[in-house]
């Protein structure tokens, strides 16, 4: 499958089938691909919590809303970093490169994030989403299927897996087999919706562009169809 079919052909499976097994050379493949996604100076803070005792799992899906994508799939990764990754090990990271970038990369990299947790955090979340969606991308390009998932207890996640002090977690990534057929596209945003070209206009104006008035949803106006069948795309936390 091509780059581009698989980023079309791509959706959150709600559904796994709990029989399917991934050999250990088919994960070591995509964690592997995964690990081509680029983080910000290298840093490669990423860490990847694979999640294969039994146990364990059941415990995760019940910090997670009872979401059988966490017990049921064939592979199921929790997504962390390391939000110190920038102090640590600066040899290994550009040793490659010449002695004077060296130099000049230490000090960006200490002016940058050094007394700076939001930076820190909010780079180690760029950088898991990269991860994620580059781990998606290559089950699908395999014939597999993939769920991200943030509908979960974060701090007992946190305690189940033992995550260091110095780590966050971002999010959980599920691939296996689906067993169901997935359910029809909701309408997406036109890229006139999306788009902007080098600036933002007035808010007032912004929202004429949309097509509507910005409002709260209202949950009476969510096709009952979804609702009546329990549609788990409408679980708190459940990405499309």
């Amino acid at each position: 499958m091509d780059t581009q079919e698989a980023i079309a052909s791509r959706r959150s499976t709600k559904h796994f089938d709990p029989a399917h097994r991934l050999s250990s050379e088919d994960q070591k493949e995509l964690l592997s691909l995964a690990l081509y996604a680029p983080t910000a100076y290298n840093l490669q803070h990423w860490r990847l919590v694979v999640v294969e005792d039994p146990e364990l799992r059941r415990e995760l899906r019940s910090y997670s809303q009872d979401q059988s994508q966490v017990t049921d799939a064939s592979m199921l990764i929790v997504i962390c970093a390391d939000t110190k990754a920038w102090a640590k090990e600066r040899d290994r990271r550009w040793k490659n490169a010449p002695a004077e970038f060296q130099e000049m990369i230490v000090t960006m990299v200490d002016d940058y994030y050094r007394g700076k947790p939001r930076v820190e955090r909010d780079e180690a979340m760029r950088s898991c989403g990269i991860l994620a969606q580059t781990l998606m991308l290559s089950a699908q390009s395999i014939g597999l299927q993939s769920c991200p998932l943030v509908g979960f207890d974060f701090e007992a996640v946190a305690k189940a897996i033992r995550l260091p002090d110095d780590h966050i977690v971002a999010m959980f990534v599920a691939i296996g087999k689906s067993n169901r057929d997935p359910w029809p596209r909701f309408p997406s945003l036109s890229l006139d919706q999306v788009v902007i070209r080098d600036r933002f206009t007035k808010k007032e104006e912004t929202m004429v562009a949309l097509g509507r008035p910005f409002r709260p949803v209202n949950p009476a106006e969510v096709p009952r169809t979804f609702l009546d069948h329990g549609h788990p795309c409408f679980r708190p936390g459940n990405l499309q």
